[in-house]
């Protein structure tokens, strides 16, 4: 395998790149781990995406993907991007874990990926040492790097792909990934 041709993994993740320059192995690694949360919504319905996990957890992969929408637009283009933009569900919803009965999967994913694609725009040809400042929470103000942007994201990722990993398990066995 070599790191400048994109391979994939049976299931059509891409796998993240094993050697070569920091920014598109970062980068690579928050690709993989985007492609994860959305194959554990693959093939699923409304109603098994909006199934939490257990009591007295409310999660749900519905909330899971609104919520990664929201840090995709958070951290790129608030953060990084100095934009002024609103909670992509609302200033009442700014976790985006709250589910709203007419929003289901397909148009969460649909905001999620436009989340995605904004952010990458926004990042484009910055330098990974280009900073950008928090803007609310008990870090507001605080400077942080392009660089550490994309680690946290792929923490974020991580983290609640694990989330999605039991969630998809408890609603259909699904197992792995």
């Amino acid at each position: 395998m070599t790191t400048n041709t994109p391979q994939t993994l049976p299931d059509g993740r891409p796998i993240p790149l094993l050697t070569g320059d920091e920014r598109p192995m970062v980068e690579s690694w928050l690709d993989f781990h985007r492609a994860t949360l959305e194959l554990k919504c693959a093939g699923l319905d409304d109603a098994q995406v909006r199934r939490a996990s257990a009591e007295p957890s409310e999660l749900t992969l519905l909330g899971l993907v609104q919520h990664l929408a929201e840090c995709e637009r958070n951290w790129f283009q608030r953060v990084v991007g100095g934009l002024d933009v609103p909670p992509v569900y609302g200033a009442g919803n700014g976790s985006g874990y709250r589910l709203q009965g007419g929003r289901g999967i397909r148009e969460a994913l649909d905001v999620w990926r436009r989340e995605v694609a904004r952010g990458r725009e926004v990042c484009a040809g910055r330098a990974l040492e280009g900073v950008g400042r928090i803007v609310d929470g008990p870090m507001a103000g605080v400077e942080v790097s392009l660089r550490w942007v994309l680690i946290h994201m792929i923490e974020e990722y991580a983290r609640h792909n694990g989330h999605a990993d039991i969630l998809r398990e408890r609603i259909d066995g699904v197992t792995g990934a």
